[in-house]
């Protein structure tokens, strides 16, 4: 599943190549991938032609489009499989596509364009939904639930610590809970940890603020190296909105590396199962908890 980096790779793209054009006309096909949106696909399709983009933002691992004059937002979840591409009109229409957005582009686009979402598993969607004030900035009422995240200015590492020292909870666990702070999938956690030194399996109370503190910066340094090289693709399905892959997968240093020598240590890298998922670390750099 795309993890921050790969949302905020997309979040860009919109910025640069949606923002400022209107939806001239838009189709939304399938009620799955509108599942969110009570009213249907249709309606959905409906309210938002003739909309101009104002703004695209991103917390977390969500993403959503601002409309110029309303209160409200494009929800776009990706879900395993969904990609957002900002394609010529004429392009060949890939099979998944379930919402096409036709821009109204400038005089200086030599062809017209379309916004196409387009979702191989359909496990992503769009939905419609009403602007709040959560942790000192609007955001679609859905997630005001969710943290900020480690590369938003609000941000708070030493409260983020504070919390988690507070926790007799596996620290990984913690990483990935959006409550305690949003964006970070299985690949960083697994990334910062080793950074950091500490094992994921560790509680959170028996962690050091200091560490907690290095570690939640390690999230952020790893998340914005992964920016730098476009995010991390394992395979075609997630690309940027020109469809070009990332390719920070070359940079990693635990996740998905068993069997291969620690960049730090030598010792090789081991995988366990943890929360159904794996979680990759080095037995010498990382100590397991007794």
């Amino acid at each position: 599943m795309p993890e921050l980096p790969e949302v905020e790779v997309v979040r860009r793209g919109l910025a640069d190549h949606v923002v400022g054009q209107a939806f001239v006309t838009s189709r939304v096909t399938g009620a799955r991938v509108a599942r969110r949106h009570v009213p249907g696909p249709d309606h959905l399709a409906d309210v938002l032609r003739g909309r101009r983009v104002e703004s695209a933002e991103r917390r977390g691992k969500y993403l959503w489009l601002t409309f110029a004059g309303e209160g409200d937002a494009l929800v776009v979840h990706l879900g395993m499989s969904g990609q957002i591409l900002v394609e010529a009109a004429d392009a060949p229409m890939e099979k998944h596509a379930h919402a096409v957005f036709d821009l109204d582009g400038d005089a200086s686009d030599a062809a017209p364009m379309q916004m196409r979402f387009v979702d191989q598993r359909t496990f992503g969607g769009l939905y419609l939904d009403e602007l709040t004030v959560a942790h000192g900035r609007e955001v679609p009422s859905t997630i005001a639930h969710i943290a900020p995240d480690p590369l938003e200015d609000a941000f708070d590492a030493e409260a983020v610590a504070r919390l988690m020292r507070r926790k007799d909870v596996a620290v990984k666990r913690m990483l990935l809970d959006q409550g305690v702070v949003s964006g970070i999938g299985n690949i960083y956690a697994d990334e910062a940890l080793w950074r950091s030194g500490v094992h994921g399996r560790r509680l959170g109370s028996r962690v050091t603020k200091r560490q907690l503190v290095d570690l939640l910066t390690a999230a952020q340094d790893v998340m914005r190296e992964a920016l730098a090289q476009g995010g991390t693709s394992f395979d075609a399905l997630y690309v940027n909105v020109n469809g070009a892959s990332g390719y920070f997968d070359r940079s990693l240093d635990a996740y998905g590396q068993q069997g291969k020598p620690c960049r730090r240590c030598g010792t090789l890298i081991v995988r366990e199962q943890f929360m159904n998922r794996s979680s990759h670390f080095c037995p010498t750099c990382q100590k397991p908890p007794r």
